[in-house]
């Protein structure tokens, strides 16, 4: 039978038939509503909404199945609203929803409750009053009067009852409300109690574990107390637990750690709070912790890849270097595509003085990396690189693991000086010590023997310092990628002088560009005739001690400019301190002009030869070494077996002795340049023909006249042009060397490429030699 009510939405609360609830009604629909069914049968149909937010729902925010209930009892409010009691009565199915403009009335059908109790119903009953009693058992939240409803008959009115107390959603309890069946009401209503059932054990199980966590914390707070209370009466400090603490709290804020290292610097930090504060073996453990703590295990720069900027301030910090700088260009333009680039490892080889380690401190400040260097030289110690175990008194780690804490971050640019100069003795190798640390597939694990965990220096830009490459392990070497710097030419010094060393050394004794002038011609001069090597240290030094002559100049009294020329020079710096050799004045015989390569760069090297009434022997004179007499031995073997061809007595070797000398006897000669100068200065000594004066020569000779070639070819051929000599002879092998000359020296020079003997005769000779024809054999 349908009827039609004064329909009031409920909003987070539900209502069940054979139920008291008491409701507030505040929202003006719902109060008109209220007062429509009090002037008549005082039954309204209670329908929950959706949607629990809308303040003013629709008919289409309302659920199709609601409750017929009475108005048991009506109290208005003071503010406009009222309370009131509502029974439920029965189920009702909302057939449809009228808006009479303040309130909403509803055409409904009343549902008849099925209360037939079968053996199905019965053992269903049984099962949801169980499952209800051992959720009350477990459940805090349920009130006292809910044991009460497991009194009830009627399998139906059960269900309604028990759902109604449970805490679960409205949406949960409107689907129980719209089952009219009563044995699929209590399956449903079974359902619910048991997903309620597991929730209530997991959170048991929460509840169980926050407690333990909790009394182990009170725990150990009541027994930190106590030993802060026992060591007072002692008079001991607590001083110590401060510290532990502290440690701990370090530990917490410590980034990039793993859960290894973590666990273990806690245990060591249990260990030192279990420690007298006093005791030797606390201190040990003190610095342990400490130097884990410190590193940088998560701490990172932000690298910059912009590659034009890093040029710019390449270019800005030195003059020239061009690989050098192209390398490190060409790593951060692969960094700006790539991210998983391994830092590369370099070592810049060249002679002293060229900037190998303000290089790498412009190189950090181009990547934006912070900045750390080492010095290896003298280093003979494993335990340098690696550090000492912590069994030993004052052990420390390696110099790698401090010069990580010294940067502060995980991807510093990280220079090893003088890696050249290492030794080792019968405390092991530190040079094999450095093979993990130089290998990109090793060092990601890199172990110190003072840390005992391993630390990350995959992201670490190695930068390696060496003077020469033959001293420098093998195994080391090939971990490194060779980069060559030269000595510089006088051109590039010039540059350097004028863009970075002058000004540099006006700031540093307080001079000003007004109070000093020194011209272009003075610095060269300075180069040429003050100084003696590949780098530019002894010519910042000539520099310094002319700011100090004329800032002594102004201080007494100077008034004006101080002008420093080329003619004013010996007053500030002396007499000319270098003679650089020059090209002989004439054509000679027996005097080759050879090119040798020293420490401050390349060099001419006369060789003389001689002949003098004897019995064939060959003297050599000039502090030279085994390579360097192998050599000669081997161009006056060659001679002798090809005297004939060159015009030569045959029997020279038994009437004549030869002597060959290389002048500046005092200083150390050796290495096998200069085989063919010496086989080309015999043969003029035997011969009688001049040698021409305004060429020069380098190359290793065979015992068949081959030409083999040689290193530093740019500084031999710089040493030629600086002597004035316009023409030189190379191995034909060495013509890829060519590319590293400056283009002036090139074009100014005439260069021979030959790869035999007699090519250099042709060239070097002033006539032609006469060839005796030699008899084919019969």
């Amino acid at each position: 039978m349908e009827t039609q009510l004064p329909l009031l939405p409920l909003r987070g609360v539900l209502l069940f038939p054979y139920m008291v609830v008491p409701l507030e009604v505040g929202r003006e629909r719902s109060l008109k509503a209220l007062e429509q069914a009090m002037l008549g049968s005082q039954e309204l149909i209670f329908v929950a909404q959706k949607d629990t937010r809308l303040d003013e729902p629709h008919e289409d925010d309302l659920y199709r199945v609601g409750i017929i209930g009475e108005v048991k009892q009506l109290l208005k409010m003071p503010t406009g609203g009222a309370k009131v009691v509502v029974e439920g009565r029965s189920r009702a199915i909302i057939h449809k929803i009228t808006d009479e403009g303040t309130y909403f009335e509803a055409l409904v059908e009343a549902v008849a409750e099925d209360n037939e109790i079968t053996d199905e119903t019965e053992a269903l009953m049984h099962a949801v009053v169980d499952l209800f009693e051992l959720y009350i058992k477990n459940s805090k939240k349920m009130p006292g009067e809910a044991s009460l409803s497991m009194n009830v008959d009627d399998p139906g009115r059960l269900a309604d009852t028990i759902i109604s107390y449970l805490d679960i959603r409205t949406a949960e309890k409107q689907e129980v409300l719209e089952i009219f069946s009563a044995d699929e009401r209590l399956k449903k209503v079974s359902d619910i109690l048991s997903r309620q059932m597991e929730l209530l054990e997991i959170e048991k199980r929460i509840n169980i574990r926050v407690r333990k966590q909790m009394e182990r914390t009170q725990k150990e707070y009541y027994l930190r107390e106590q030993l802060k209370a026992i060591q007072k009466e002692l008079g001991e400090a607590d001083d110590h637990l401060g510290e532990v603490e502290e440690l701990r709290q370090r530990l917490a804020e410590t980034q990039g750690l793993t859960d290894e290292i973590r666990e273990k610097i806690s245990r060591e930090i249990d260990r030192l709070a279990k420690m007298p504060t006093m005791s030797a073996e606390a201190v040990v453990v003190r610095n342990y912790v400490d130097w884990l703590l410190n590193l940088p295990w998560g701490i990172e720069t932000d690298e910059r890849v912009d590659v034009a900027e890093a040029e710019r301030i390449l270019n800005e910090d030195h003059y020239g270097l061009k690989k050098v700088k192209d390398r490190i260009l060409e790593y951060l333009a692969v960094r700006q595509l790539s991210q998983s680039l391994k830092g590369p490892i370099l070592c810049l080889v060249g002679p002293p003085g060229v900037g190998k380690t303000s290089l790498a401190r412009s190189i950090a400040r181009a990547t934006g990396r912070n900045f750390v260097r080492v010095s290896l030289g003298g280093v003979r110690d494993e335990a340098e690189i690696r550090g000492h175990r912590r069994t030993y008194v004052g052990a420390l780690p390696g110099r790698i693991i401090q010069g990580m804490k010294q940067a502060g971050s995980k991807n510093p640019l990280f220079l090893l000086d003088e890696v050249d100069k290492m030794a080792m003795d019968f405390r092991g190798d530190p040079s094999a010590a450095l093979l993990e640390v130089l290998d990109p597939e090793q060092n990601s694990h890199f172990s110190d023997h003072y840390i005992e965990v391993p630390f990350d220096l995959s992201h670490v830009m190695f930068i390696t310092t060496a003077n020469v490459l033959h001293t420098i392990p093998k195994p080391l070497l090939d971990r490194m990628e060779t980069i060559v710097i030269p000595g510089y030419t006088e051109e590039e010094k010039l540059h350097i002088a004028l863009q970075y060393l002058w000004p540099k050394q006006m700031e540093n004794h307080g001079l000003k560009p007004d109070m000093v002038e020194i011209s272009q011609h003075a610095i060269a001069d300075v180069i040429r005739h003050y100084t003696r090597e590949a780098g530019v240290r002894q010519l910042e030094r000539q520099l310094g001690a002319i700011c100090r002559k004329v800032a002594r100049e102004i201080v007494q009294g100077y008034q004006g400019t101080v002008r420093v020329t080329v003619n004013n020079l010996e007053k500030y710096l002396g007499p000319h301190q270098v003679h650089h050799r020059t090209k002989e004045s004439q054509d000679e015989v027996g005097i080759v002009t050879g090119l040798a390569v020293t420490e401050a760069g390349g060099d001419v090297m006369p060789i003389e030869v001689t002949t003098m009434p004897g019995k064939g022997h060959l003297n050599l004179t000039g502090q030279l070494g085994d390579v360097m007499q192998e050599s000669a031995r081997a161009a006056y073997s060659f001679i002798r077996s090809r005297a004939r061809e060159f015009g030569i007595d045959p029997s020279f070797h038994e009437t004549l002795d030869l002597h060959v000398h290389v002048p500046e006897g005092a200083i150390p000669k050796d290495g096998p340049s200069a085989g063919i100068a010496m086989a080309t200065a015999m043969v003029s000594a035997l011969s009688n023909i001049p040698v021409k004066s305004q060429i020069a020569m380098t190359g290793e000779i065979t015992l068949r006249g081959h030409v083999l070639p040689v290193g530093g070819i740019k500084e031999k051929t710089l040493a030629a042009h600086r002597a004035g000599i316009r023409e030189i002879i190379l191995p034909k092998e060495n013509e890829s060397d060519l590319e590293d000359l400056p283009r002036n020296v090139r074009r100014s020079m005439q260069i021979h490429l030959v790869e035999h003997l007699d090519e250099v005769l042709e060239f070097a000779l002033t006539e032609k030699i006469v060839r005796e024809e030699i008899a084919p054999q019969k």
